[in-house]
């Protein structure tokens, strides 16, 4: 037997639960119902009709019995509390039908805020954007491509072609329109000399005027190159050319007799009608060259580095061979642009640098000489 009453209807029960709720979340109002008391547990209690219920909304049990529903009026709730509370509880059980004895009810005091989402960009504002970074790219890249080394302007050229690989010397003329001299030109250089096939007899002596000077080392990315200042000259075919830079390739770019030596030195001299005239010294292996020692000192390691060398201390006297006899024609640069219309002094006897200089000159550039071209029927005059 239950210690406690059975309960007429569940009615009641729910009410006590509404009460507990209510006080444990601050509710202050709630009313005490006289007819409540403690519900029976269910195996003592029996299923109760009240006059104002509707038929029951569902009845089934393994066991046969029948569990009626009832539902509970919403207007039952205390409402002289003016709670907040009350009213959410009453419009939670709006409408509800109560299964069985026992009913649970959830009331959130502060939902959570739905979480927020970043305002998606519109994809005009997308395009644009992209739109704009590709182009800064491609115009950094355009303009990291197209710097030139330094003294390329000096040497005839530009930073992007090479001696070797998709950008060598058969690809001089197509990398872009003003080297096209390159690759149709008639009287390009360097080329073979043969000696019988030379125009042999007495020639006028280039009158060198070669005085202690400045100069500045220069790793131009395709050679070591000295820029010269001072007043150097050479006096030719009535006209004074002032020396501008000298610079080195290896093998030499000019062959005799279908030989090639293991370096030149180009010697780049400039009249005052802007006509450009190359003496060509050929370097053969043999003892040290002062001179040369002079230059390595000074030798910059890094492309586009310049390296100033003491004051006086150039000398292009000391480079020269002692005997200045020469085969004399007409060329162009060895290097792009390939302008024509250059006067080519190679001197016919050549002068020695020690292994050792050679060795250090070939691990920066192992091999920066053009090919021979064809001399296309050109004269070429050898001095006697």
């Amino acid at each position: 037997m239950s210690p406690f009453p059975a309960s007429p209807s569940p009615l009641p029960a729910l009410r006590t639960l509404c009460l507990a709720l209510g006080l444990a979340l601050g509710a202050n109002a709630w009313a005490a119902d006289p007819a409540t008391a403690a519900p029976a547990p269910a195996a003592s209690r029996a299923p109760a009709a009240t006059p104002s219920a509707p038929a029951p909304a569902k009845a089934a049990s393994k066991e046969g019995r029948d569990t009626a529903s009832k539902t509970t009026p919403v207007e039952s709730l205390p409402t002289n509390s003016g709670s907040a509370m009350a009213e959410k509880i009453r419009a939670a059980l709006s409408g509800t039908a109560i299964v069985s004895k026992k009913m649970t009810v959830t009331v959130e005091d502060n939902p959570k805020p739905p979480p927020r989402t970043a305002t998606p960009t519109p994809p005009a504002a997308r395009t644009l954007a992209t739109q704009r970074y590709q182009q800064a790219r491609a115009a950094a890249v355009a303009g990291h491509a197209a710097a030139p080394a330094a003294g390329d302007k000096a040497h005839g050229g530009e930073a992007h072609w090479a001696y070797e690989g998709d950008t060598g010397p058969q690809a001089w003329g197509k990398l872009k329109p003003d080297f096209n001299t390159c690759a149709i030109g008639k009287r390009q250089s360097p080329i073979n000399i043969e000696n019988g096939n030379t125009l042999q007899g007495p020639a006028e002596p280039v009158q060198f005027a070669y005085t202690p000077s400045n100069g500045t080392v220069v790793n131009n990315g395709h050679t070591i190159q000295v820029d010269v200042q001072g007043e150097n000259t050479i006096t030719v075919r009535g006209s004074t050319y002032r020396l501008l830079q000298f610079h080195f390739h290896t093998p030499s770019e000019e062959q005799i007799n279908s030989k090639r030596f293991p370096m030149v030195a180009h010697l780049v001299h400039k009249n005052n009608e802007g006509q450009l005239a190359v003496v060509a010294v050929l370097l053969d292996e043999g003892a040290a060259s002062p001179f040369i020692d002079k230059v390595w000192t000074y030798m910059p390691l890094d492309a586009n580095d310049r390296v100033r060398m003491p004051q006086g201390l150039l000398n292009l006297a000391e480079l020269l061979p002692t005997d200045q006899r020469y085969y004399q024609f007409m060329g162009s640069l060895t290097t792009p642009p390939c302008s024509e219309g250059v006067l080519w002094m190679v001197m016919k006897q050549p002068v020695t640098i020690s292994r050792g200089q050679y060795r250090l000159f070939t691990q920066l550039y192992p091999n920066n000489a053009r090919p021979v071209q064809a001399v296309n029927g050109r004269v070429v005059r050898e001095a006697l």
